[in-house]
């Protein structure tokens, strides 16, 4: 029986996933993220992990495998030889599965399997608002095309590590007394001590992690928290995010025949403030596109990218996809 294998690295976490015929869609979240330290990239770790408990989970099933789907986060960035991730998931098979049929893989950065999960594998424009933020555009040649995802110090513009971090200088203004409008950040303030401690401490624990943007990601939750219940320093952070993943998201889809977008991560809950608001810049920018409730999640987009590479039907593309040579 055919199946199909999904590996989604994000930087909060890896996930696995198999597809068959005669069953839904099976799914583990497995361990850590994939952070980054002065050694480099954990991709390569985190995705034997989700390899050695695939085949835990799922014993005799991988054998039916024919195509391996992997969407990555810092490939293009963060990773010496993305390809080379190709090379570790032949080596795990073999040791895992057996020699006797090794599966198609295909490599891709998570914004790739996000677009492809959010479109159901069509054409447009995605932008991916988890830890980070960045927007995939595919034209009509089939070619890809990235705005930001530059990380949390130089961009990520609208992602989770940077609305945590709005959050968090609010919270500061407010606890220096310097806020913009009476009461701006007071209830930021409160969420941030709950969650840190007070605010003498919050240097500490930011500025020496390795995985700050997870934590700052988390605290956009809080944030997000308090602009559905109308908390007006909140609110604006979301309206402001919710602009910046527009830009993004429409810088990527270009002038192409497709107008046709979606936003898709955690941060995107079906009618949420941050949704709103990138459906009300995206209209106001570009009233011609077509903004499009995603249909999937990047696990969904990595089953795409497994089951194309099974067929034949991925081009690498440097910097985006990557098979083996």
């Amino acid at each position: 029986m055919t199946a199909f294998l999904a590996l989604d690295v994000g930087g909060s976490g890896g996930r696995v996933a198999i597809r068959n015929a005669s069953s839904p869609v099976r799914r583990l979240v497995v361990g850590d993220g994939a952070g980054v330290t002065s050694a480099g990239s954990a991709v390569p770790a985190v995705v034997r992990a989700l390899l050695e408990e695939g085949a835990h989970a799922w014993p005799g099933e991988l054998d039916d495998v024919v195509g391996v789907g992997i969407g990555a986060t810092g490939l293009a960035t963060l990773v010496d030889r993305p390809v080379a991730l190709v090379d570790v998931v032949e080596q795990e098979w073999d040791r895992l599965v057996g020699t006797r049929a090794r599966p198609a893989v295909a490599v891709a950065i998570d914004a790739v399997t996000a677009h492809l999960g959010a479109l159901g594998g069509d054409d447009g424009a995605v932008v991916a608002l988890g830890t980070g933020a960045i927007a995939v555009g595919r034209d009509d040649a089939g070619r890809w095309r990235r705005v930001d995802g530059w990380g949390h110090l130089l961009g990520d513009r609208g992602g989770g590590a940077w609305i945590g971090r709005r959050g968090f200088e609010e919270a500061v203004r407010a606890y220096d007394g310097v806020g913009s409008d009476v009461g701006s950040g007071a209830a930021l303030l409160s969420a941030a001590r709950r969650r840190f401690g007070e605010p003498l401490a919050w240097p500490a624990q930011l500025y020496t992690r390795a995985d700050r943007a997870s934590v700052l990601a988390r605290f956009a939750f809080e944030v997000v928290g308090l602009a559905a219940d109308g908390d007006p320093a909140a609110s604006r952070i979301l309206d402001e995010a919710g602009a910046e993943a527009a830009r993004s998201v429409l810088a990527a889809l270009g002038d192409g025949r497709t107008a046709r977008v979606a936003a898709t991560g955690g941060l995107v809950p079906a009618g949420g403030p941050l949704a709103s608001s990138f459906g009300a810049h995206v209209a106001a920018r570009r009233p011609d596109v077509e903004v499009r409730p995603a249909a999937g999640d990047p696990v969904d987009g990595a089953l795409v990218l497994a089951e194309r590479a099974a067929a034949g039907d991925v081009v690498a593309q440097d910097a985006f996809v990557w098979l083996r040579p």
